[in-house]
């Protein structure tokens, strides 16, 4: 019953991407980058060079070399939108030729809105700042109707996680910053799906995959400013997750109502490295050019792994991934500065391994932004981004109580179509 329960359990999460979710409101997978309003500004174009506790989520060695106290809090929301298509998905239940699998074929707008809110405070003394950035960098939601098409692969979604960072940063010389980090991670994850019955007449049974844990992971990078030009490099370590949680399996009628029920386990898998590139030039005394390259290790990503009494691996292969971005900030008066710039992601999803639940696609972003200083120690920043997806395919194929005698395929089939997402933040800096 174990083998049996284990590839029933196989055949919903890994479809579903078990505890990982994607959306396409995101810098990359579920990644999100919306950790600061001006840097959301200038499309996150000269982060890991810029200095100030907005930088410290791109490079702890931002916070090098400053003197007194800056605090920062910020909030975004994020509003995508997009249609994603039946093409002609078909089931293969036991002894039964393929059918269509039925339901709304088109499902609108299935990722949720989410406000993801962000802040940083750092101390310093001169040679030495200490940091603390908190911020949710892997999030998100969607619903999925129980009559979608999609619902053997995805119902509902919900990840939320919290990152903790304190930092501390030195400077070695003028201009040279070096910088260090801790990254401790809470996740806590719920998802679920609806599995087949082998017969159509009878109602899809039900499950659930739910969890939450606290991990550990590092961030270290190093800044250099030289007359008008600024350099930075950091780098993020993976963060290996272990949530504990359960599985609960409800519905199955006939030779699998033996598996309904629920069972303790543990899922285990890692978020993505990323290292980071970037270039700011002090054009004139208004204008500041932007520049940043981002390597996402994806390949981290390639599979789920359930402990026991479980003891299954759900291949992902996510393949590693780049971002690039341009920007510019131009300060209008010596109060007020606006900010603009492009990025380009792509996805480290692949053709033929997409589902429902991870619409991921490549992506630009157009961001705007401005910051006005109110007082001498206050300055309010305001940033808002379009972001157009390319249209993808949703084709990963699936099976239901894979390797047993009663394996049902599902032959996905779908189109993620019209998919867009706004972004408007609003957030403070001030400095004591």
């Amino acid at each position: 019953m174990k083998s049996v329960y284990a590839r029933i359990l196989l055949s919903g999460a890994a479809s579903a991407a078990a505890f990982s979710i994607a959306g396409t409101a995101h810098a990359q997978a579920f990644y999100l980058q919306e950790q600061s309003v001006r840097a959301q500004g200038r499309a996150f174009s000269g982060e890991a060079a810029d200095t100030g506790v907005d930088s410290i989520w791109w490079n702890p060695a931002a916070i090098g070399g400053m003197e007194g106290g800056e605090a920062s809090i910020h909030a975004s929301a994020i509003l995508p939108r997009g249609k994603v298509s039946d093409q002609g998905t078909v089931i293969v239940r036991p002894g039964q030729a393929a059918a269509s699998v039925g339901g709304n074929p088109v499902e609108k707008n299935p990722i949720s809105n989410g406000l993801l809110p962000s802040g940083a405070v750092a101390y310093g003394f001169g040679k030495v700042a200490f940091g603390l950035a908190v911020s949710a960098p892997y999030a998100f939601e969607t619903d999925y109707a129980a009559d979608s098409w999609a619902r053997y692969t995805a119902d509902k979604t919900k990840l939320r996680t919290i990152d903790i960072q304190p930092a501390v940063a030195v400077q070695l010389a003028p201009g040279l910053n070096l910088g260090a980090g801790l990254n401790i991670e809470h996740a806590d994850a719920t998802l679920s799906n609806y599995l087949p019955n082998l017969s159509p007449l009878l109602a899809d049974g039900h499950q659930t995959l739910s969890g939450k844990g606290w991990d550990l992971g590092w961030s270290a990078g190093m800044q250099y400013h030289t007359g008008p030009v600024s350099f930075g490099l950091s780098y993020k370590s993976s963060v290996k997750h272990t949530l504990k949680g359960s599985v609960v399996t409800e519905g199955l009628l006939g030779p699998l109502a033996a598996s309904n029920g629920t069972v303790n386990t543990h899922a285990h898998f890692a978020t993505p490295w990323m290292a980071i590139g970037s270039v700011r030039f002090k054009a004139n005394n208004e204008l500041t050019l932007n520049a940043q390259v981002v390597r996402y290790g994806w390949a981290k990503f390639d599979s789920i792994r359930l402990g026991d009494p479980l003891n299954v691996a759900i291949p992902e292969n996510y393949k590693n991934s780049w971002s690039y971005s341009v920007g510019a900030d131009y300060a209008v008066d010596p109060k007020w500065t606006v900010r603009g710039g492009v990025q380009y992601g792509g996805t480290p999803t692949r053709n033929d391994e997409r589902d429902a639940r991870v619409p991921d696609s490549n992506r630009w972003n157009f961001s705007a932004g401005t910051s006005y200083a109110a007082t001498s120690h206050i300055t309010v920043d305001a940033a808002a981004s379009y972001i157009s997806f390319k249209d993808a395919s949703i084709d990963r194929t699936t099976a239901a109580y894979a390797g047993t005698a009663v394996q049902t395929p599902i032959l996905v089939d779908g189109t993620l179509t019209d998919a867009s997402a706004l972004v408007f933040s609003l957030g403070a800096r001030v400095t004591f």
